[in-house]
């Protein structure tokens, strides 16, 4: 990944979609925000007890990094719901769901997180983008299919055009499930070591490729919420805390 400074805020990009000047993207550190502890200090959640007026801020703050175009966020529920953004129908603030989808530049959609996986998509050629929240409930469900078939039907994508990034999230190291045989379906149990630790970011490459999306195309971020809690939020590291953001749009003609 690409680590970068922008307006006192520090983000990640995909080395592969950098390469593409139609996508514009960045996985957000903690630091550079407003809120105050235990949400210090980029936190764009607004249920996790945090003030309103220091969420939107944050959020304000994430969108000028990208021209101050509209910045849409899920009220994410951990299941399969798929929503598609565009300037004419523009999505009811934050509805419930785990994905968003946009063939419409100029838009930008968030994903938050702290633990989970964002999984950013980008089709170069039919110029379409999708942000996917990843928790493991989502990957028991294949929400990574789900959305990609959306894709392919809504727009006609073919998924061996996509270029994929799993984001940062609770990394082989940290994703201990004692009960996994009770939450995982048995087709996971080869991504665990003899302590119960799941590697999700395979399980999600593997769900991908699954999909059509070629392997050369799909960039792991390789960083652990958990172990880098001075870089992301971690739930499971932290307890009460906040979300950090995971952001991809499209430019229009006045974004640059």
């Amino acid at each position: 990944m690409i680590q970068t400074t922008q307006n006192s805020l520090t983000f990640f990009k995909f080395s592969h979609l950098a390469r593409y000047p139609g996508v514009l993207h960045g996985i957000f550190a903690r630091t550079g925000g407003i809120s105050s502890p235990p949400f210090d200090s980029l936190n764009m959640s607004t249920s996790v007890g945090d003030t309103p007026e220091a969420v939107g801020q944050n959020r304000r703050a994430v969108a000028a990094c990208f021209g101050n175009r509209p910045l849409f966020f899920l009220n994410q529920v951990h299941k399969t719901g798929v929503h598609v953004v565009d300037a004419a129908a523009p999505a009811p603030k934050q509805p419930d769901g785990d994905a968003l989808v946009t063939a419409t530049p100029g838009l930008l959609l968030g994903i938050k997180l702290a633990d989970c996986q964002a999984v950013l998509l980008y089709d170069p050629v039919k110029n379409v983008a999708a942000n996917i929240h990843s928790g493991w409930r989502g990957s028991v469900a294949d929400i990574i299919g789900i959305t990609i078939k959306t894709l392919t039907q809504r727009f006609g994508v073919n998924p061996a055009d996509i270029l994929a990034g799993i984001g940062p999230s609770l990394g082989p190291c940290c994703a201990e499930f004692v009960n996994y045989k009770n939450e995982l379906p048995p087709p996971f149990w080869k991504y665990k070591d003899k302590s119960n630790r799941f590697d999700f970011w395979q399980i999600s490459r593997h769900q991908l490729m699954a999909a059509g999306v070629p392997e050369a195309h799909i960039e792991i971020a390789g960083l652990c919420t958990r172990c880098r809690t001075d870089l992301f939020f971690s739930y499971r590291g932290e307890g009460r805390t906040g979300r950090f953001a995971a952001v991809i749009g499209m430019p229009d003609k006045t974004l640059k």
